[in-house]
């Protein structure tokens, strides 16, 4: 076929040759038009889908944490004095109250021997205060006072016999003043054996009492002294465990304040955990968790056993306490383990995997929320905003904006646009991510 060129549109007739360029401009449109279409077909991305289902799902916090003992004791003497003998090792078991390590103590057994010679002699006079000195003088005073009652009384009998002898004229009026005189002497005994007793009674028999019971608590509390600081010499464990510490060696000087021997009970390890104040408002005492501990395959189960009532001052987290049971001492403390704490369960929840999950631009109809693509009946996807409720790695609630009858675009879903036809792979195939049908 010749090329078109003008030369063919021409003709004789001007009108002829006019009609004859429009047909032919006609023809070439058509024929760009069509190869225009074949060059640009409909585009189709290969995803996977799946569909929400009902199941069970629970919010979970981890975090890291270290393990601590339970209980933990680092014993220090309160006096300075050379280790006479330890008599436990490291990685020793221990019972409260036995007896780990002794000091050098001949000076303060001594001194404590001395004290215990003088409390002993304090407690001899007291007792000799109570019932013997005190009760005598006491005896003597009431006999000394009915003697000198006895004596006045006689007086004043010879006195009034005396008095009718003189009026009927027997005696001499000497003999009656000398009478008289006896029974003022007798009186003015009576008087001061009166005044002695209630003395006695009152205050001398009291302040004996006293002093003999200050002399002797005197005695004791030197001698109590004396045996507290004997005492310092012998260390013993306050508590059960295992001796995990023990610096020093016999012979050597322990000084006052310094530990010589640690102590813990590792048969309850405590892993503290700091989270933030709105996920501790989930939590209760008593509460489910677990622990990873490096080197185990298996987690370890774990209770809550405190939440602390006050943030922490620097960074504004709540403390949380996991109480770990660990009778055969296989776990140690001080290793560093991850947490993960139980919240609350869902056992009827809507769940669709989390990387169907996307987040929508600041602005928009979505403002920020999360949205997944739905996969209509025509195969094209449409932008669907969720609301969220607990979420894991894996799985995520789905409160509103799902059914269980819709399909949701879980892996190809990124850069697709709104009404973008796909085609379902396959679970487990690689063409999801494959856009190579889309750069062709």
């Amino acid at each position: 076929m010749p090329p078109l060129t003008p030369a063919l549109f021409r003709s004789s007739h001007p009108r002829r040759g006019r009609i004859l360029t429009l047909y032919a401009l006609a023809g070439l449109s058509f024929i760009v038009g069509c190869h225009k279409a074949e060059e640009t077909p409909t585009p189709e991305a290969t995803v996977q889908a799946a569909s929400p289902k009902i199941g069970s799902i629970s919010a979970v916090i981890r975090a890291d944490a270290t393990l601590s003992p339970l209980a933990q004791a680092a014993i220090e003497p309160k006096i300075t004095a050379p280790i006479k003998q330890f008599l436990v090792q490291r990685g020793a078991r221990v019972k409260q109250g036995q007896l780990l390590a002794i000091l050098e103590n001949s000076d303060l057994s001594a001194v404590a021997l001395d004290n215990q010679g003088a409390y002993a002699a304090a407690q001899a006079a007291y007792q000799t205060a109570t019932k013997a000195t005190v009760p005598e003088d006491l005896t003597k005073a009431q006999l000394d006072l009915n003697q000198a009652k006895a004596n006045l009384d006689l007086n004043q009998a010879i006195v009034n016999s005396r008095t009718q002898l003189f009026t009927q004229g027997a005696i001499p009026g000497r003999d009656l003043d000398t009478a008289k005189a006896q029974l003022v002497q007798a009186q003015s005994a009576y008087d001061i054996a009166k005044q002695h007793l209630e003395s006695v009674q009152q205050t001398s028999n009291k302040a004996s009492l006293e002093s003999a019971q200050g002399q002797l608590e005197s005695a004791k509390a030197k001698y109590l002294g004396a045996q507290a600081q004997l005492s310092y010499t012998e260390i013993r464990s306050p508590i059960n465990g295992f001796v995990t510490d023990r610096p020093l060696f016999a012979g050597e000087t322990a000084a006052a304040g310094a530990p010589v021997i640690t102590v813990m009970d590792t048969s309850v390890l405590i892993a503290k955990v700091h989270i933030a104040q709105l996920a501790a408002q989930q939590l209760a005492e008593g509460g489910e968790a677990s622990i990873k501990v490096p080197g185990i395959d298996e987690e370890v189960s774990a209770k809550i056993s405190l939440i602390s009532p006050a943030l922490d001052t620097g960074s504004t987290t709540v403390e949380v306490w996991l109480r770990v049971e660990n009778p055969k001492n296989t776990l140690k403390a001080g290793t560093p383990v991850q947490a993960t704490i139980n919240c609350r369960t869902d056992s009827k929840a809507l769940l669709i995997p989390t990387e169907a999950l996307q987040f929508a631009a600041p602005s928009g109809e979505e403002k920020g929320g999360k949205f997944v693509l739905v996969i209509a009946p025509d195969n094209t996807v449409h932008r669907r905003t969720v609301i969220v409720g607990i979420q894991t790695a894996e799985q995520a609630q789905i409160l509103s904006g799902l059914t269980s009858k819709d399909t949701v675009v879980t892996t190809g879903a990124y850069g697709l646009d709104e009404g973008t036809k796909v085609k379902v792979a396959a679970p487990g195939s690689d063409k999801a991510n494959d856009k190579s049908g889309d750069d062709k």
